[in-house]
């Protein structure tokens, strides 16, 4: 009896150690399946940012060999030329002051303009190469190309950027020695021109890229967009005081990033005392960066899906019929 007794309370030691001994391996292996979760979560984490860094090395590279293609195809650039000797004409024609400062109305004017070509360039030049290229098949050969549509789109906004500085620059040297256009007179108005003009652009360039998505066909597509774009050249106080437009103008027009593209500049390129002239009697640049950073937001976040969405409808079927209509339209005429 005692060595059962003793059996019995051996048996009822190991039985809890036992059940602990199997806790604890049951704890080791949820621990261990943890642990296996997060190192794939981890490795997902880093192929996806290698995958990001690929598409815009990617987008990057193609973007380079955009702009020599560019380089070597001077008639592209016709248009933009001319946007600058129209604004040259224009300046050289005006007369007398900003109302209310001693500020030429000519540099009011050609402040304006430099902010309506980065706005032309973003809006209105690249939805018509996306389109253009769309009707080429570029978006169609997208669809097989992993990050196609991402890389794609850095590489045009490396190529509007780069021709939208290009066009900036040429125009206020081409102003400066000219018609004696405005330059900023230290380095808190070059930071300020710097800024304005880059943010400037990643609010139009996204939002360019993604009304090209929409748009019907090259010919119908420059007819959809000057409307509304030289509505607001007219009604954002690019070209004159805002300040001498209603109340209810001066209102819609601060929806859109024109009108705080035009201050911005206005605030880099003109002395101080033309903030008389403008309808707050300041030049708001935080609110500069506010408005544009939030058009910036929203284009991208328009673009890739709409870029996706056209790269998805696109076939070859469609991409056929629409050559076959083209060469039909063209033997009408």
């Amino acid at each position: 009896m005692a060595e059962a007794a003793g059996a019995d309370g051996a048996a009822a030691a190991a039985g809890p150690a036992g059940t602990t001994g199997a806790a604890a391996t049951t704890t080791a292996g949820r621990g261990g399946a943890t642990e296996g979760a997060g190192a794939a979560g981890e490795a997902r984490t880093g192929q996806r940012s290698a995958a990001a860094r690929r598409h815009w090395r990617a987008g990057f590279q193609r973007g380079v060999i955009e702009i020599r293609h560019l380089l070597r195809n001077p008639k592209e650039m016709t248009g933009n030329l001319l946007n600058i000797v129209v604004a040259l004409t224009l300046a050289s024609y005006l007369s007398g002051d900003v109302p209310g400062t001693h500020v030429p109305m000519a540099h009011l004017t050609l402040s304006g303009f430099a902010a309506y070509l980065l706005f032309q360039i973003g809006l209105v030049s690249l939805p018509q190469i996306l389109v253009t290229e769309r009707e080429e098949g570029a978006l169609l050969r997208l669809r097989a190309t992993p990050g196609g549509i991402p890389a794609y789109l850095v590489a045009k906004s490396v190529l509007v950027v780069t021709l939208a500085l290009a066009t900036l620059v040429l125009l206020l040297g081409t102003a400066a020695l000219l018609v004696d256009g405005p330059l900023p007179h230290s380095a808190g108005g070059w930071l300020t021109l710097l800024w304005v003009s880059a943010l400037g652009l990643l609010a139009v360039v996204p939002l360019g890229a993604a009304i090209g998505a929409v748009l019907p066909n090259p010919r119908e597509a420059l007819a959809l967009i000057m409307l509304p774009v030289m509505a607001l050249l007219i009604t954002s106080g690019a070209m004159f005081p805002l300040s001498s437009l209603p109340g209810v103008v001066q209102k819609i027009a601060s929806v859109f990033p024109l009108k705080w593209m035009a201050q911005g500049l206005r605030s880099a390129l003109l002395p101080d005392a033309a903030r008389a002239a403008e309808p707050a009697g300041s030049w708001e640049l935080p609110t500069v960066a506010l408005v544009l950073t939030a058009w910036a937001v929203l284009g991208f976040l328009l673009a890739v899906p709409l870029l996706r969405r056209a790269a998805r409808r696109e076939s070859g079927s469609r991409l056929a019929q629409r050559h076959r209509r083209s060469t039909g339209d063209a033997r009408t005429v």
